[in-house]
């Protein structure tokens, strides 16, 4: 009967690695091939690397990319920080809220009322003028600050204030406490919050649709721009990247946690 169990767990297993990896593995494979087609192997030519190549000179493509790496995240640390040490100030409740509320809230309806926004702005103050690289920096700030304001708060919330109370007993200004004791301990938050912000930001395409103007578009809004006039070898190669990038970044950061408790666990 345990046999059988484990067996029918293997199996459902076995289908649902499968039903993930499959087709992405395939998009890698077909980032060789010769053809235009992306779904036609072309049997008659080798595997090649002029897609990539292509990919390399395609400027589109490699400014847009450009774009969505550009996430806010030193605001939201700020504002982490502001909540998670200054529990009793006029506004907290309302700066809570204000950071928080993305969390929840439609990307439709953020994006319209950024775009509202923009435009009673400018014709009230003349700024912005027009949608474009600020107006797509800010509605990226306004949704990526509320997830590391909460990672940031989470840390914060389990932090030993006897390190920093024994730095300035010692003689050290607060602004260097932070720097020299604060920020190292913190910085696994902020890399964690800057690694979510900015996978939501190259995913995001609502947002940045509303708030986006010409030669201000992301790479989500080229991709899917070029996939509703089919989809092009270069988008299977710029899959590949980022799959690979990711999968060496996932292997570097697994490799450094088991270093890191192998010296822990280490006799001193």
């Amino acid at each position: 009967m345990n046999y059988r169990r484990s067996y029918f767990i293997i199996t459902c297993i076995a289908f649902g690695f499968a039903f993930l990896y499959i087709p992405i593995l395939s998009m890698v494979v077909f980032s060789f091939n010769a053809s235009k087609l992306v779904t036609v192997w072309d049997s008659a030519n080798s595997p090649t690397l002029k897609w990539y190549y292509s990919l390399l000179h395609n400027e589109e493509i490699l400014d847009a990319a450009w774009i969505s790496l550009k996430v806010a995240v030193i605001l939201g640390t700020l504002a982490g920080f502001g909540l998670a040490r200054f529990t009793r100030f006029r506004g907290r409740f309302t700066l809570n809220a204000m950071t928080t509320a993305p969390l929840v809230m439609p990307e439709v309806i953020t994006g319209l009322s950024l775009l509202l926004l923009f435009v009673a702005m400018e014709q009230v103050i003349g700024w912005p003028a027009g949608r474009g690289l600020t107006t797509m920096t800010i509605g990226h700030m306004t949704f990526s600050m509320a997830y590391v304001t909460v990672v940031v708060q989470s840390r914060l919330a389990s932090f030993d204030t006897a390190l920093e109370e024994a730095a300035m007993d010692l003689g050290a200004r607060p602004v260097k406490v932070f720097f020299v004791i604060t920020l190292p301990i913190i910085f696994p938050a902020i890399l964690s919050g800057w690694l979510l912000a900015f996978t939501l930001s190259w995913d995001d395409l609502v947002i940045s649709s509303f708030t986006s103007g010409p030669g201000s578009s992301t790479l989500p809004m080229v991709v899917f721009s070029k996939v509703r006039l089919g989809v092009s070898p270069e988008i299977n190669v710029l899959a590949t990247i980022t799959i690979t990038v990711v999968t060496l970044m996932i292997v570097a950061v697994s490799l450094w946690m088991a270093r890191a408790g192998r010296l822990e666990k280490a006799p001193v």
